[in-house]
């Protein structure tokens, strides 16, 4: 098998149900598997999964066992040469494997790819390349000083080397993923992407950021900048300085204190998300298929038909666009998002067949639901 897709989920039933989707059409020409491993989520997901996706090969945890432990699960079970870790809240263009695969197919020190990842607005996350996270630079990170924690020095949308990937989408061998023993365990939430990433370079691995490819990555749904998200980053952080950049007891008891003093001060204050759609109109796109019978405007004030090849006119609006993936293609939305994303508008998609759509509006607070 050439290909095995894993997606950790934790309580985000219906962005899985969209990512699911997206992954089915990228690996619809692939000899390939789809792996879902749930973190004990207590909500519709799993039976989400088996009604909707019963070719998906499920993993029930009967525990919460954090993105290191269950990731590492669920490789082990993995047939594919290749292996892509995938957020559940990360939606793929369908060309998205075919175009890795290749890439990859030559390269004998290929450690990790990435891609560009782009949040639910349309605007680039610049985490989907970063530098190695040493004390000066995750101080600098931590006290709101970015600039040599991203990767700057290759451009959004160019092919190059990097040293840290993001795990919302990390595209790796099975084999080279087992020869450096995986996620490290130690880390419950954040920072094992950093942790691999690095052990791949330290094993003689490189690293790839490949920025001609763009997914949908809403990170709002699974990446809450709340005051457990800032305790956690501290922890990850600390963890990875002690194994990695060790200065010795004193000092590195010193550095852990002014970390965990840096991330409380920062989990205390509280981003205030975007208004980005000031009325109540939805726009709903697509090519030929009607708008389903079930659909009704519960709390919207109008409802405008659009045809996906007049879009350009929603440039200078402030609405709720709700792309219909029942006859779009997810890269063409991706690139109507692009088109759209200096606007006021909120952006939705709708999977095929479905009586909701999701979205989100920053890249820092709660994913956004339609339900009809």
């Amino acid at each position: 098998m050439k290909l095995s897709v894993l997606i950790l989920n934790y309580k985000t039933p219906y962005f899985l149900h969209l990512c699911l989707e997206s992954v089915q059409r990228a690996t619809a020409k692939l000899e390939s598997e789809m792996i879902v491993i749930d973190n004990n989520s207590e909500d519709e997901s799993v039976n989400l999964i088996k009604t909707h996706f019963p070719e998906v090969l499920l993993i029930e945890n009967k525990k919460n066992l954090g993105f290191s432990k269950a990731n590492n699960l669920g490789v082990k079970q993995a047939k594919g040469e290749f292996i892509c870790i995938l957020n559940p809240d990360v939606v793929l263009p369908e060309n998205c494997f075919e175009i890795l695969l290749d890439f990859s197919s030559d390269k004998k020190d290929l450690g990790a790819v990435g891609i560009r990842l782009n949040d639910g607005t349309g605007a680039y996350l610049p985490e989907s390349k970063r530098n190695i996270p040493n004390i000066e630079v995750a101080f600098q990170k931590l006290t709101g000083d970015t600039s040599k924690y991203y990767a700057n020095q290759l451009a959004q949308d160019e092919i190059g080397e990097v040293p840290v990937l993001v795990g919302a989408f990390l595209f790796i061998r099975k084999g080279v993923f087992n020869d450096v023993d995986g996620f490290d365990e130690d880390y419950f939430m954040y920072g094992e992407d950093i942790d691999l990433s690095y052990k791949l370079i330290q094993n003689g691995y490189k690293n790839y950021y490949f920025g001609q490819l763009t997914a949908l990555h809403f990170k709002g749904e699974s990446t809450i900048k709340n005051r457990k998200y800032h305790r956690r980053f501290y922890k990850a952080m600390q963890t990875f300085q002690k194994k990695h950049f060790s200065k010795g007891r004193f000092v590195n008891g010193i550095l852990i204190l002014v970390l965990k003093l840096i991330a409380e001060t920062k989990s205390n204050k509280r981003d205030k998300p975007e208004n980005r759609a000031a009325d109540k109109t939805i726009f709903w796109v697509s090519k030929q298929s009607d708008i389903p019978k079930t659909f009704h405007l519960k709390n919207y004030q109008s409802l405008k038909v659009i045809a996906f090849t007049e879009i350009s006119q929603l440039q200078k609006t402030s609405a709720t666009v709700i792309f219909d993936l029942q006859d779009l293609e997810v890269g063409e939305v991706l690139r109507a998002m692009q088109l759209l994303k200096n606007s006021k508008n909120r952006f939705r998609i709708r999977p095929p067949n479905c009586n909701f759509s999701v979205g989100s509006d920053t890249s820092t607070s709660q994913g956004e639901l339609i339900k009809w």
